[in-house]
């Protein structure tokens, strides 16, 4: 075990998971089509990427010059994208936080909070609270309809009929939302 881990952490399954589905040496991926679509939506300022993987998002903003929050539980995934960051120079402009998103809470004042890949109402709410008025949020995740393909894929982790659209409080206003290939929906909003 690595010990920067933090030991809250270091038998948990979800680590454990993907930390085994993460290659350290697979080059960092592009940025999410959505996430690059929020990025251009989105006001000037800091960025939050939850479940964020080796992120090309994170990459993506940073390089535009916003600061960047991404936070994933696999440490393998974050080792990845911290070393991306510091080859090409953008280290300092991306924060690294390794948590369980089922009980990590992001702090306020984010221009833009991504989430592609991922579902969970109570984080999903607590992104919400996260975004500054004016601000985007910009979320993809499975839809119950992909577990004719996936059976074993958990029915908790897929979005439901209208969600997370339907989970938007007063105050924000959806710029997209649609279903796309692979049984996943996107949504696209300001608050």
């Amino acid at each position: 075990m690595d010990e920067r881990v933090p030991p809250e952490l270091a038998d948990h399954p979800d680590r454990i998971r993907w930390n085994a589905k993460h290659d350290p040496d697979a080059p960092v991926r592009p940025a999410h089509p959505l996430a690059a679509e929020a990025l251009r939506a989105a006001p000037g300022g800091p960025v939050l990427d939850l479940a964020c993987g080796a992120s090309g998002a994170a990459l993506l903003a940073a390089a535009a010059g916003r600061p960047v929050t991404a936070v994933d539980i696999s440490d393998i995934a974050l080792a990845r994208l911290g070393a991306e960051a510091r080859r090409r120079g953008l280290a300092g402009l991306v924060t690294l936080v390794q948590a369980d998103l089922g009980t990590w809470r992001p702090p306020t004042g984010f221009a833009a909070v991504l989430c592609t890949g991922f579902w969970d109402r109570a984080v999903f709410a607590a992104a919400l609270g996260a975004v500054v008025p004016g601000g985007v949020l910009a979320w993809e995740a499975f839809t119950t309809e992909a577990r004719r393909d996936r059976p074993r894929l958990p029915p908790e982790w897929c979005l439901g009929p209208g969600e997370p659209a339907s989970l938007l409080p007063d105050g924000f206003r959806v710029l997209d939302a649609r279903d796309v290939p692979g049984g996943k929906r996107r949504l696209l909003a300001r608050s």
